[in-house]
Order: C-alpha cells, then sequence, then structure tokens
C-alpha cells in the first residue's frame, strides 16, 4: 500500500502513553492510572471516563474505557497495520 492510501491514525490514540492506557483498559473494566495530562486528552475525546477521590489524603484516579474509546481503538489498530509491510509467508522448511 503506498502512503498516499493510508487511512488516518486518530491522533488522541496516537500518544503513546494513550495507546498504552487504552491497550491497558481494552482488557479490562477498569484500572486505576495516575496520568492526569494523557487521561484528561482521552477523558475530553469521549474515549474514557475518569472518576477523582481521595483515599485518605492521596488522591485516587479510576478510568473505564467507554464504547466510544474501544469504537475508537479498532480502526486505529487496523490503521496502524496497514503502516507495517505485508506479512511474509512462512519460509519452507528444508
Amino acid at each position: 500500500m503506498t502512503t498516499d492510501r493510508l487511512p488516518p491514525l486518530d491522533p488522541i490514540i496516537h500518544s503513546r502513553a494513550r495507546q498504552a492506557i487504552i491497550s491497558v483498559l481494552i482488557g479490562v473494566k477498569q484500572a486505576d492510572l495516575n496520568l492526569s495530562i494523557h487521561l484528561s486528552k482521552l477523558e475530553e475525546a469521549g474515549y474514557i471516563s475518569l472518576k477523582k477521590s481521595f483515599e485518605g489524603k492521596k488522591p485516587h484516579t479510576t478510568c473505564s474505557l467507554t464504547e466510544k474509546g474501544k469504537q475508537a481503538f479498532v480502526p486505529y489498530l487496523k490503521a496502524l497495520e496497514d503502516y507495517l509491510p505485508p506479512r511474509r509467508k512462512e519460509r519452507k522448511k528444508e
């Protein structure tokens, strides 16, 4: 595939830290994280929901991947795959 035909990557997910956050959340119902800037970006886009509270005097943030986040992540991964070279068929064993 030529680069002029590559699908656009979702700029919200494309940050390495936000990729990691969604990658973790895709497999769990919720996770505890302390990455406020990236979490705020994902929350603003509607990809995650945040619940902030305190445990004693320590701030505690719980986040969950939203349906919108799940729906954005799958095409994002497919678009990333288009940037990779095609898989080679398994070489014949000699």
